[in-house]
Order: C-alpha cells, then sequence, then structure tokens
C-alpha cells in the first residue's frame, strides 16, 4: 500500500511538471548554454594556469656564450614563447603598451665581461694563496657590472614579476658558477671535469595524485561538474513554485486529510526531482565528452569514473530538493519562492566555487565556501575526475550532502505541522 501510494505522489508530480514544460525546457537548456559560454570564456585562462606558453620579447644583444645559454633554458621551460624581431625601443613599447606581459634585453659583451671579471678574481684568488696563475693573463681592473633588463607590462601582478626575476637570476648565478669553477681548474691545472648536468640538490616533486591527471583542473573538468551542479540545484525554483501552487490551489489540504502521510509526498517529489537531475547531469556530460573536441576545447574523460559520477549527483540532487522542499514549504506565494529561490542558488553557486573555483579566491573566501552544499559536491566531483578516488575518498561530501537533504527535510515536516496544528 505504502508503495502505491508512493508511486501516485510519483504520478502527481509528472502532471505538476507536464503543466509547466517552458520551466522544465528553461532548466534543461539555460545550464547548456552556461556551461558552452562560460567554458570557452574560460578556457584561456585555465590553460595560463596549466602553464601554457607566454610569449615574452628577447633581445639578444650579447649574441654569446652567455645570452645563449640564457636563451636556450628560456626555450626549454614550459613558461615561455620567446619573440625575437624586435629592438630595445619597439620592445619598451610593445611592452608598456600592454601588448606583450615583458621583454628581457641581454646587453652587448656580457659573455666577455663576465669572463674577465671571473678571470681577474680567480687571478687575485690565486695570488693569495702564494700560487703562481697563468702568467700569460694580464691583471686589469674588474669590468663594470652588466645589467640585463626586464620590462614588464605595468598591469603585470608583483607575483609574475618576481618569478621571472628569480628565473633569470637563477639562470645567470649558474653560469657565473659554472664559468668560475672552470676558471679555477684553469688556472689551478686540474683535470677532473665539471659535470655541469649534475647538481648536489635537486628537487622533486611529489603530488597526491594517481594516474596521469593533474590536481589543477582544466577549463572542462571544472565547469562540467560546476555547471552541472548549478543545473541541479536550480531545480529548487520549479519544485518551491509546485509547492506553492499546491497550496494556494488546496492540493495540500487535500494531502493533509488522506491517509498517506505527508513524507510520502516528500518522497514522490524527490523521486522525480532526482530524475531530471540525473537527465540534467547525462546531457552536461554529453556536451564534455562529444560537443566540445569540435569547439576546440578538452573532451570531457569520464572513463571508469561514469558510477562514481552518477552516485556524487545523486546525493547533490537530495540536496537541492531538500533545499527547494524547504523553501516552498517556507514561502507562501510564488513572488517569495521564485525569486529567492533563484537568488540563493546564485549566492550559493558564487561562494561554493560554480563561476570562479575555489583556489582562485582569497583565503577568506575559500573558508566561506566550505559552508556551500554545492562546494561539498564539487569537492566529490574533483575527488573523482583529478584524483581518481572511489566512492570511499568522497565519502565525507556524500554524508554532508545527505545531512542537509535530511535535515532540510526534517525542518519542513516540523514546519508544515506546526502551521496545520490544530
Amino acid at each position: 500500500m505504502l508503495l502505491y501510494k508512493l508511486w501516485r505522489s510519483f504520478i502527481k508530480e509528472i502532471l505538476l511538471l507536464k503543466r509547466d514544460i517552458g520551466g522544465i525546457v528553461i532548466i534543461f537548456v539555460m545550464p547548456l548554454l552556461l556551461i558552452v559560454t562560460i567554458t570557452l570564456i574560460q578556457d584561456s585562462t585555465f590553460k595560463n594556469l596549466e602553464g601554457s606558453k607566454i610569449p615574452i620579447i628577447f633581445i639578444d644583444q650579447d649574441k654569446s656564450e652567455v645570452s645563449k645559454n640564457i636563451k636556450a633554458e628560456l626555450e626549454n621551460s614550459k613558461t615561455f614563447q620567446l619573440l625575437t624581431n624586435f629592438n630595445e625601443k619597439s620592445a619598451q613599447d610593445a611592452v608598456f603598451s600592454g601588448d606583450y606581459q615583458m621583454a628581457i634585453v641581454i646587453p652587448e659583451n656580457l659573455t666577455k665581461d663576465l669572463n674577465s671579471n671571473i678571470d681577474s678574481k680567480v687571478q687575485t684568488i690565486v695570488s693569495s694563496f702564494g700560487l703562481e696563475g697563468d702568467s700569460a693573463k694580464v691583471k686589469t681592473a674588474a669590468p663594470k657590472a652588466k645589467e640585463i633588463h626586464l620590462y614588464f607590462d605595468p598591469a603585470t601582478n608583483a607575483g609574475f614579476k618576481n618569478s621571472v626575476m628569480n628565473s633569470v637570476n637563477k639562470m645567470v648565478f649558474e653560469i657565473e658558477n659554472k664559468k668560475i669553477y672552470k676558471a679555477f681548474q684553469d688556472q689551478l691545472g686540474t683535470t677532473e671535469k665539471l659535470d655541469e648536468n649534475k647538481n648536489l640538490i635537486s628537487f622533486k616533486e611529489i603530488t597526491p595524485k594517481k594516474g596521469k591527471m593533474d590536481v589543477m583542473p582544466n577549463s572542462v573538468q571544472h565547469n562540467v561538474p560546476a555547471w552541472t551542479l548549478f543545473a541541479i540545484f536550480f531545480i529548487v525554483v520549479p519544485l518551491s513554485i509546485n509547492l506553492v501552487k499546491e497550496k494556494s490551489q488546496g492540493t495540500s489540504v487535500r494531502a493533509r486529510i488522506s491517509p498517506t502521510p505527508y513524507f510520502v509526498h516528500i518522497l514522490g517529489k524527490t523521486f522525480t526531482y532526482l530524475i531530471i537531475c540525473m537527465i540534467q547531469f547525462l546531457l552536461m556530460v554529453a556536451v564534455g565528452i562529444y560537443l566540445f573536441p569540435y569547439m576546440d576545447l578538452p573532451a570531457f574523460d569520464v572513463s571508469g569514473k561514469m558510477s562514481q559520477l552518477i552516485i556524487v549527483t545523486l546525493f547533490a540532487g537530495l540536496a537541492a530538493i531538500g533545499f527547494g522542499v524547504l523553501l516552498g514549504t517556507i514561502a507562501d506565494t510564488q513572488e517569495q519562492s521564485a525569486p529567492f529561490g533563484a537568488t540563493s542558488v546564485v549566492v550559493l553557486a558564487a561562494i561554493g566555487g560554480i563561476w570562479v573555483p575555489v583556489f582562485l579566491m582569497p583565503e577568506f573566501m575559500q573558508t566561506v565556501a566550505k559552508f556551500s552544499p554545492m562546494n561539498w559536491g564539487l569537492n566529490a566531483y574533483y575527488d573523482i575526475i583529478l584524483r581518481n578516488s572511489g566512492i570511499g575518498g568522497v565519502a565525507q561530501e556524500l554524508i554532508l550532502l545527505f545531512l542537509f537533504y535530511l535535515a532540510t527535510v526534517a525542518i519542513s515536516i516540523f514546519y508544515e505541522k506546526k502551521q496545520n496544528a490544530v
């Protein structure tokens, strides 16, 4: 009998939705338009975060060993693309006008003066130990220190400037150290060769990833789950409106006087809107897999992860349904439920990392984001997509989403009973 009542409640919800075909189309079509538009807009930004090469101007006035080494290091990096068809004046104008982020100008005779400076200092040190230096070398005054000119776009942030200057300093320092070592070898007549490719200290990156997937998402890996969550939570609007309609049309009165418990009506709404959530999810995934590659965007890879993603979607759908039920139970008119529902979803999306990823937010907003159920769902999606986590790895987020559903539904039932108490 209970299953029959649940089935009839489900049919009632379908009939209600059929009366608002326009609203149903909106909750399917609007997220699809948003995911395509926002992903296209954000793609270049995410590529910069992933380390795509930044075009910079490189002017070599030295054209010798040091400048060639610096150029080779920059070209081999995963950060810069070198542009060389400039002189210093045109480079300065191009950078200061904002056409390029920076320019590097290597001065004339940099290699020659660096060699002279090192030879002079090494000769002085060797002589101070009472050792005979190379008699062929004539002791001369050390040349004036050379300057590598770095031009930055005035709008460039300080972090990028410091990163570039530290990189150039590191390259020059390593070149100078090798030259000093070589100069001592020549002065002392040693035959041991310097292994230029071997450092005494090196860095090894250790990441919490499994497989080949990076922890940093690309534009598609962020926007598909993000806007799926936005679509799922946007069902708050039609769900709350339907609840208000039931109250205004007397349907809720007939439900109260019937022998069917109120929670059965809520379960009927839950099953109905979970189906809608799953359709939304599948449409978003289809766009990511099949449409994005034709738009010169990365394809959304769900290989081996679809079942886990579906489970996360079900729990996110429960949280959204609970919020919609609560809002529809408390609101008295559609004028209250519709704008408040839409606004609250937009706010939860903003603080939950849907529009702007949480890792790009200030520290305070990153803390605030932890209180958004959309952020719980997004973190669960991230863990599965980026870190190859199983259901056990996202259990905390799933529990939070389910508790949110239980809490909102419990408050709705309590409020309903209190309002209708005789």
